[in-house]
């Protein structure tokens, strides 16, 4: 039976992860990922697992520990936000590379400079070609499904790659909803006992972990990683439906909302979906056929599926809480405007850069965006291509 309870985004990931019972957990604290390891602490301290608590000098040591401790063979967690990833960035590389089943909470913030502690997606979004599967989540509920989900999906022997579970600083994270737990007992049977095939402490199978890699094989240990995160997407889609028979709650790379017969769709990531849906559900009700898109899995990136998803719309606005600083447009518009080339040609694709630092994005101002969408589709002309949104110009 679930258990129903009212628990902040961080607190449901802690709990997760107390479920889960990882062996080891390296962190150090960064707002607004703090509470997750915090939580965590007392039910070290308390006795409710058995994992190896390791408080370190930096998100740098954090997941150097982690490395260590998963390539030792043990179950192994993290969470961080902002600049704690950045300062992790050469070990995220090394971790992926290693092909080590890591999982890091991702409280997304704002990175560095100037100074902001509030909500946008630059952290992880910086982080996007490191290797990790990312996997995003609009609610609290999401955040704590995915993380036991993440579990499954690092640890698969067709997969072994880490994972990142993103979910919005403050918005989802601080605020506190009604949200439905598993029985520990479920979550255990759920994520089942990590036994890799290999291990810096087995004996019997000497291994190395982040050798030199000569140009002689180099190139070959990349492809393996590539056709990893490829398989990725299968085994996302297996685990998914799998936690669907558990708890009814179903998850598939993206979610569609009201796109049945949308003429124009907004596609979005993580909190502001739910301000959309709000948006959509006027419109509807005005007989203008808005829909929406809500990605959960970054990376891999799922290309054929978005495509088949958004082809027969005519004006889509990709919504990007972070800016690449290209000239060119955020990194999820680049990336669906790059799976729609050749494949649904013709549909006007517009990006909005929104929300950065924190700032609030309100019903107005996604109005706003589908008005110039149903002008798109009406008209076929494009005024600009790369917007700001909600910003002083």
């Amino acid at each position: 039976m679930a258990i129903r309870d009212r628990l902040s985004g961080n607190e449901a990931v802690a709990v997760a992860m107390r479920q889960i019972n990882p062996d080891v957990v390296a962190a150090f604290p960064i707002t607004p990922s703090t509470e997750v390891p915090q939580y965590f602490s007392a039910f070290v301290a308390n006795g409710k697992v058995d994992t190896e608590f390791v408080p370190v000098e930096s998100e740098h040591s954090a997941m150097s520990a982690c490395i260590g401790a998963e390539a030792a063979g043990a179950r192994t967690m993290t969470a961080t936000s902002a600049n704690g990833l950045a300062l992790m960035w050469e070990m995220l590389y090394i971790a992926a590379s290693s092909r080590l089943p890591i999982v890091l909470a991702a409280v997304n913030r704002a990175l560095s400079g100037p100074i902001n502690i509030n909500n946008d997606h630059s952290d992880t979004m910086g982080a996007r070609d490191s290797g990790w599967i990312q996997l995003y989540g609009e609610t609290n509920q999401e955040a704590y499904d995915n993380m036991l989900m993440a579990v499954r999906i690092a640890e698969h022997p067709d997969v072994m790659l880490p994972v990142m579970n993103c979910f919005d600083g403050f918005i989802t994270s601080h605020a506190v909803e009604n949200i439905e737990l598993l029985e520990d007992d479920a979550v255990k049977a759920f994520v089942g006992d990590y036994k890799p095939e290999h291990c810096l402490m087995d004996q019997d199978c000497p291994i190395a972990v982040g050798p030199l890699d000569t140009v002689a094989h180099y190139f070959e240990h990349k492809r393996q990683q590539a056709e990893a995160m490829k398989n990725a997407k299968k085994i996302i889609l297996e685990v998914s439906a799998e936690f669907e028979k558990l708890t009814g709650r179903k998850y598939g790379l993206f979610e569609e909302y009201k796109m049945e017969d949308a003429e124009i769709a907004m596609v979005v990531i993580n909190s502001t979906a739910g301000t959309a849906k709000f948006v959509i559900d006027g419109l509807r009700d005005k007989g203008v056929k808005a829909g929406l898109v809500k990605i959960r899995v970054f990376r891999p990136f799922p290309v054929d599926e978005l495509v088949a998803a958004l082809s027969k719309v005519k004006a889509i606005a990709v919504m990007d809480k972070a800016d690449s600083f290209n000239a060119a447009g955020g990194p999820l518009f680049t990336d669906i405007t790059s799976a729609l080339y050749g494949r649904a040609d013709g549909i006007k694709v517009v990006n909005y850069i929104y929300g950065l630092g924190g700032r609030d994005v309100k019903t107005d101002d996604l109005a706003f965006v589908f008005d110039e969408l149903q002008e798109i589709a009406k008209t076929g002309k494009v005024k600009s291509v790369y917007n700001y949104l909600g910003v002083r110009e």
